[in-house]
């Protein structure tokens, strides 16, 4: 059981730090704290094109991987103790 506990920790620190660089490369949508910043000038608010929806399918996944590594850690560390 120790070795899957490991292999969770490393999952979750190169899937935090994935999820991170993936939020930021997205671009802004306007009207929340970019906006306060200067970055609220954006051309086209509503579409995105093929680059933008792969990012957020690629972002999505690694969310869900994210979420359950910290799911299966939270479970392995309540059955164990």
């Amino acid at each position: 059981m120790e070795i899957l506990n490991i292999i969770l920790i490393v999952l979750l620190v190169i899937t935090s730090i994935f999820l991170t660089l993936l939020i930021l490369m997205h671009k802004g949508k306007g009207g929340g704290m970019s906006d306060m910043f200067g970055g609220g000038m954006s051309s086209s608010l509503g579409s995105s094109g093929v680059a933008e929806r792969n990012l957020n399918r690629f972002t999505t996944l690694m969310a869900i991987i994210w979420g359950a590594c910290i799911i299966l850690l939270g479970l392995i560390t309540r059955f164990n103790a």
